[in-house]
């Protein structure tokens, strides 16, 4: 996928036509009231639970209400789209995660336009996703399951959050990688596909770690590895996938978007807080506990990590023939 990055970069950094001094002041200023924080998934899940977490730290830094709203549907694009239409004050803004640079590709059409329509306004972290299955599965390490996998091909279920979600496309990544066929089993959020996996009724689950560490320290779920390059500091006696399946990697990120023609001194305001809160060592340490690690970053170093990420996952997408349903 070839992007106008520089085309990108300029439309990330548009703001509406306020004098300096009184953009300033707006920013020196900002909140005056509560922020909206749209979760495109519903509770439970990896963007829920990071939603909630940054939310309170602004919160408390800002003194003002992060309120999260889950506006759950169509992988994340519901949320997206309100956001897209929002006012560009900086009081509503978006928890941006990697199905959104997926979605670019993902689906044919969609009434906005994530590159030019949302704002990258902070990074927030980056954690594995982990390769999940119930205890009455028979394989209990990556090996073992890409045996019986290519034993019974296309039989193994595999459950995500939906379509183009990162659990979705690091199980297509696995699948490509170590040459097995499973059938993909979509639902409308992390937290059921993890209920119906807990209960056997789909067999592995390329989670969020986040969402699924949980379940793996209460011994109701068998973790078989890691989705990064490297183990986990979270739970380190787990493999990387890459152990097994040379050349595999697939990281969950998220961040905070704005719609278009948001203030830069907002957004510069915003980018700061973040970057501070997530420096944080309280924050640190709950992060850690997930499994994540913070993601500093300014507002136009990511900008550029989603053009590349959107270009990543676009490739993914087309050689999968992954659809939208």
């Amino acid at each position: 996928m070839k992007l106008a990055r520089r085309k990108f970069l300029h439309l990330a950094a548009g703001a509406v036509a306020l004098p300096a001094v009184s953009r300033v002041a707006m920013a020196q200023t900002y909140p005056t009231r509560p922020v909206r924080l749209i979760a495109g998934f519903p509770p439970g899940g990896g963007v829920d639970i990071t939603a909630r977490l940054i939310g309170q730290a602004l919160s408390e830094r800002l003194g003002k209400p992060f309120v999260i709203e889950n506006r759950a549907g169509a992988g994340s694009n519901i949320g997206t789209e309100m956001v897209v239409r929002a006012s560009p004050d900086g009081y509503t803004l978006l928890l941006v995660a990697t199905t959104n640079t997926v979605n670019e590709t993902l689906y044919e059409k969609i009434n906005y336009n994530f590159i030019s329509d949302i704002v990258p306004v902070a990074s927030i972290s980056r954690v594995p996703n982990v390769m999940v299955v119930p205890f009455s599965f028979p394989a209990k390490t990556v090996a073992e399951f890409i045996a019986y996998a290519k034993a019974s091909p296309g039989k193994i279920t595999m459950g995500s959050e939906g379509n183009g979600g990162t659990s979705h496309i690091s199980g297509e990544l696995f699948k490509m990688l170590a040459g097995v066929n499973m059938l993909h089993i979509p639902y409308r959020g992390a937290a059921p596909a993890l209920t119906d996996l807990l209960a056997g009724q789909v067999e592995v689950m390329f989670a969020t770690m986040p969402a699924a560490i949980q379940y793996v320290r209460a011994g109701n779920l068998r973790a078989l590895a890691v989705t990064t390059r490297a183990r986990s500091d979270a739970l380190p006696d787990i493999p990387a996938v890459g152990e097994f399946v040379p050349g595999y990697e697939a990281v969950t990120w998220y961040g905070i978007g704005a719609p278009k023609k948001t203030p830069p001194e907002i957004v510069e305001r915003l980018n700061k807080e973040t970057n501070a809160a997530i420096a944080d060592p309280k924050l640190k340490a709950r992060f850690a506990d997930l499994g994540a690690e913070p993601l500093s970053m300014t507002s136009g170093q990511f900008a550029k990590f989603i053009v590349e990420e959107t270009e990543k996952w676009g490739k993914v997408v087309k050689s999968a023939g992954i659809k939208a349903e």
